[in-house]
């Protein structure tokens, strides 16, 4: 039988524990900023599979594998053992379908910094502008006025009416979550249009952390991709211009 949420660690983490770690939330959001800031660094870094998180609070359904293999939803822990400090990461396929379970599973992931003795928490997300971004500020949120301005000198903004509505889902709550365990966070949200997948602004957005964790981190591959996006919007942009001029030459 499935819990509520159940977290099931790796045998792994007992051999080799974190040390001194950071925890970096990257769920799926608003233009999947911060995932694709937490997957790409997973993967350049070699993070290693520690753990997952399974919980009736997620979508119902199951995730269907390439080879037609059907699993559960579920988030994952992810560890990368740096020099004198590590790296936790949470992603995975999805965050909570409830407001009950978005304070649970935020709850849940705090309650994981905590047994893991995590010196920080950075959550990444996007910020929706709607409307289509050519340079991204990457804007701000802590739990703790100390950390302010650590964040300004490494480009992060803060500004007074933004977000306005607040911050919603994981990326939010567990800066409050935290605070209440004595765990220092950090939001680092990127803006974006909230319509299509942005690697332009998570590419901002990482490079802003990798500043802030001193860990470099090759961004590459996550430019090329922004570079691809770019193109490819402009080149909408300019078929839908091409579009409405026929259009109005053909009523003219």
């Amino acid at each position: 039988m499935i819990d509520e949420i159940s977290v099931r660690y790796f045998d792994c983490i007992r051999d080799s524990p974190p040390v001194n770690p950071i925890l970096i939330e990257g769920l799926p959001g608003i233009g999947q900023v911060g995932k694709l800031v937490a997957e790409y660094m997973i993967h350049v870094l070699g993070a290693a599979k520690i753990g997952e998180i399974h919980s009736i609070y997620f979508p119902p359904q199951v995730i269907l594998e390439e080879n037609g293999l059907a699993r559960l939803a579920r988030n994952e822990l992810y560890l990368h053992h740096g020099d004198g400090r590590d790296l936790v990461f949470i992603v995975g396929d999805h965050q909570s379908t409830s407001n009950e379970g978005h304070y649970l599973l935020a709850d849940q992931y705090c309650a994981i910094a905590e047994e893991l003795k995590v010196q920080r928490i950075y959550t990444l997300g996007g910020f929706g502008v709607g409307h289509l971004v050519h340079e991204p500020r990457v804007l701000g949120a802590v739990n703790c006025s100390d950390l302010r301005p650590e964040l300004e000198a490494a480009g992060v903004t803060f500004d007074r009416d933004e977000p306005g509505g607040g911050i919603i889902g994981a990326a939010g709550l567990m800066l409050g979550l935290s605070a209440l365990r004595g765990i220092d966070a950090a939001c680092l949200m990127g803006e974006t249009s909230g319509y299509l997948v942005d690697p332009m602004s998570a590419a901002n957005v990482l490079a802003i952390l990798s500043k802030l964790i001193e860990v470099p981190v090759d961004l590459t591959r996550l430019n090329d991709r922004a570079s691809e996006m770019e193109k490819a919007i402009e080149g909408l942009v300019e078929g839908s211009r091409m579009q409405k001029d026929e259009e109005l030459s053909y009523i003219g």
